[in-house]
């Protein structure tokens, strides 16, 4: 029965409404899962032979939550809510009342949240069911996790800063989870795994009880084994409505989301997809070029049209890193007499982060931020462009274990940021998705689509299409 486990969220809620699985069977499935899989309990630092997704597991509220979604589901039947009694997990920056909220340092051991996150309480009031909490890299602050192991092989890294999420998908543990994504942290680990995950537009979920790492840049949003799954997952995160923030509008109405392929052989048809020239100047390896090129065929296949022009002329790494160093240094201020508490890594980073504190600067690069969304826009409109695919990271995972090292910021020269910070700067939304093992590595390859501000419903659809007739969804790793 464990192997039920690998239900993806949309097959799961199917069981559910149909009475043939109970929430309560399908959390057990979940629990001998983490139990098989995991390596072990939760710990702080992991271990070598660990996947250790997990900061803390919540087994009594578990139980809880699923009595009261299965009550729901007799009491609702067909009316109950697609995702009711489904298993979740949080990265450990959304806070849940009353529980644990840690972003997996020590510097909060003994904090607990006060409210729901906003995302958490949507999901919450779908009758979703509260796994556990997932590690995510210290604070959010880089892109390996490295307490956590990839379930495709223990030795390499899972990515981050959404590593637990994306290893729990990975390893069959749950069907969903949540993760953040400031410069690449929901897609980075999608990659890196084999999973399949959405940045939604900037604002799109509001970051409300989320804890930050730069606000202007966080976006929450979906982790799951398919494009169809994290369209389930989005429409319940953004029914309450977009966040409005002071530097962007908020977005359209997301309006209906597709959750199932088109017909036809050429779904595709009349779609233009466009690649760009951003990974000339980006050493890509040989299985990440095999996979983008994987992508190109299948999307033809399906009837769409190839259309190749260079990216706006633009340079925005060092606004980047003026915006998330400033914003870094306003959150952390807080903590400043907890300094020796944070992993060698994050303490440097909020100390190099502790220096930004020009006001003009910091207005100067967001005045150039809003160029560079401009420019973008531009450029999708001048082409013609429904949406633009290139591969979310140039390079599949490395060794695990070097990122809490003096020295490891990452930050403009961090190959991992490389092709998806700019997605942040703008504000668009992007869907990573797997395209293959590669044949060289053995590890996960990823792509990428990306879209205008808004354009959620154009992604979801076109990856649906693709992992229906051409690319696979989230294989389980054999861990």
């Amino acid at each position: 029965m464990v192997e039920l486990a690998g239900l993806g969220v949309a097959e799961a809620a199917a069981l559910l409404r149909s009475r043939a699985l109970s929430a309560r069977e399908l959390l057990a499935v979940c629990e001998q899962a983490i139990a098989a899989r995991n390596g072990g309990p939760p710990s702080f630092d992991g271990a070598p032979a660990a996947v250790n997704a997990w900061v803390r597991l919540y087994p009594e509220l578990a139980v809880a939550q699923a009595d009261a979604a299965d009550a729901r589901l007799a009491r609702e039947r067909e009316d109950a809510p697609a995702l009711c009694g489904i298993p979740i997990g949080l990265k450990d920056l959304y806070g849940v009342a009353g529980l644990p909220l840690t972003a997996s340092s020590r510097v909060l051991e003994g904090h607990f949240a006060d409210a729901d996150a906003i995302a958490w309480a949507r999901l919450a009031a779908e009758g979703m069911v509260l796994v556990g909490h997932t590690h995510t890299h210290e604070f959010a602050a880089g892109g390996t996790t490295d307490q956590v192991a990839n379930p495709h092989a223990l030795a390499s890294s899972p990515g981050g800063s959404s590593g637990g999420s994306a290893a729990a998908l990975a390893a069959g543990m749950v069907p969903a989870a949540l993760g953040t994504d400031t410069a690449g942290s929901l897609r980075i680990p999608a990659a890196l795994c084999g999973v399949t995950s959405l940045k939604p537009t900037h604002g799109r979920v509001p970051i409300d009880g989320i804890l930050p790492l730069a606000a202007s840049l966080d976006h929450a949003g979906p982790m799951a084994r398919s494009a169809a799954d994290c369209a389930l997952l989005l429409a319940a995160l953004a029914g309450g409505g977009a966040q409005s923030t002071p530097l962007m509008p908020p977005p359209a109405p997301l309006g209906p989301l597709p959750t199932a392929p088109r017909a036809g052989a050429r779904p595709l048809e009349g779609l233009r997809v466009a690649l760009s020239d951003r990974t000339r100047g980006v050493a890509l390896d040989d299985d990440v070029g095999d996979g983008l090129e994987l992508a190109r065929r299948a999307l033809e296949r399906l009837g769409a049209r190839i259309v190749e022009h260079p990216a706006p002329a633009q340079t925005w790494m060092g606004d980047l890193s003026t915006i998330l160093f400033s914003e870094v240094a306003a959150h952390h201020a807080r903590y400043a007499d907890r300094a020796e508490r944070y992993r060698t890594s994050i303490r440097e980073f909020v100390e190099l982060a502790a220096g930004f504190r020009d006001a003009a600067g910091y207005i100067a690069a967001q005045e150039s931020r809003a160029r560079l969304t401009a420019a973008w826009e531009g450029w999708f409109d001048q082409h013609r462009a429904d949406v633009l695919l290139e591969p979310t990271v140039p390079l599949t995972a490395r060794a695990r274990g070097e990122g809490y090292d003096s020295g490891r910021l990452g930050g403009e020269a961090d190959p991992l940021i490389a092709l998806t910070a700019a997605w942040n700067m703008t504000g668009f939304p992007a869907l990573a998705l797997p395209a293959a093992l590669g044949s060289r590595s053995g590890m996960p390859v990823g792509v990428s689509l990306v879209a205008p501000r808004g354009r959620e419903a154009a992604l979801l659809a076109v990856a649906i299409d693709l992992q229906a007739r051409a690319l696979p969804p989230t294989a389980i790793a054999g861990v």
